[in-house]
């Protein structure tokens, strides 16, 4: 048996963070489709989609044969390393220190780009439009994947682990994306992407620290549930940050316009 908030955490966090990731892929199979048609775009997902599927059941079952306490250290690590980047790079978003990912912007370069060579009449056209369509899909999908593996290989109480309900979070934003992509045709820059990069980043940090202690044989307070104070921590600590620069930044932008 697993308790609930530790299931819920781990299958929330794959699924709003398989958003941000598909999403972003969603652009680009999107441009592709418009510019060259659904076959170089659905060929290209496709192979990306089964190189990452295999990765899955590759790995999945390895998990159980790695020593607990190594597993947890580093899948710990490299969580918080991972969390802190997504929560770092939303922090300076939010500031104004960097520009928000625009999801019109890309498509309409990758759309130009691609239109670029059609004028060309390369004879490989429809080989290049299939390979950005995989690239894509393959670079976001691994940062799917590598969530999915980090929030998986939770234990539970007889020795397994949450690889599946993590996939399956991945799956319910996979089938959204689609669907609501379908819906609109067109890229889907209204999705609250930084908000989500928040809000996955605390969570992903959350689980780090948790790993990475019980790793060293720390009895957190509270069990599982300490993974809910962690993550109010980073969410006080990000909050913080985002009041405290965010006029100043303002005000040092305005003067510069002037």
């Amino acid at each position: 048996m697993t308790q609930l908030p530790t299931l819920v955490s781990v299958v929330g966090s794959s699924f709003l963070a398989s958003i941000v990731e598909i999403v972003e892929a969603f652009t680009i199979i999107l441009a592709v489709s418009i510019v060259r048609g659904w076959r170089p775009a659905i060929i290209g997902t496709g192979a990306a989609l089964a190189l990452l599927a295999v990765a899955v059941v590759i790995f999945g079952p390895i998990l159980e044969l790695v020593p607990i306490h190594a597993l947890q250290f580093t899948i710990g690590i490299l969580t918080l390393l991972f969390g802190l980047r997504w929560l770092r790079k939303a922090i300076l978003r939010s500031i104004g220190v960097i520009a928000m990912h625009d999801e019109d912007a890309i498509f309409t370069k990758e759309a130009n780009a691609l239109t670029a060579l059609e004028r060309q009449k390369l004879s490989q056209l429809e080989w290049i439009a299939g390979m950005t369509a995989f690239k894509a899909v393959l670079l976001e999908g691994l940062e799917v994947i590598f969530i999915v593996i980090a929030l998986g290989s939770t234990r539970t109480s007889d020795g397994g682990n949450l690889i599946w309900e993590a996939s399956l979070g991945a799956l319910a934003a996979c089938v959204l994306v689609l669907i609501a992509g379908a819906f609109v045709h067109k890229p889907l820059s209204t999705v609250p992407e930084n908000t989500l990069k928040y809000a996955v980043g605390i969570m992903l940090s959350a689980f780090g620290v948790f790993w990475t202690g019980e790793s060293f044989g720390i009895e957190w307070p509270g069990a599982d549930l300490s993974i809910v104070g962690f993550g109010l921590i980073f969410f006080a600590i990000g909050t913080t940050l985002v009041n405290m620069y965010r006029p100043r930044y303002s005000k040092s932008a305005l003067a510069g316009a002037h």
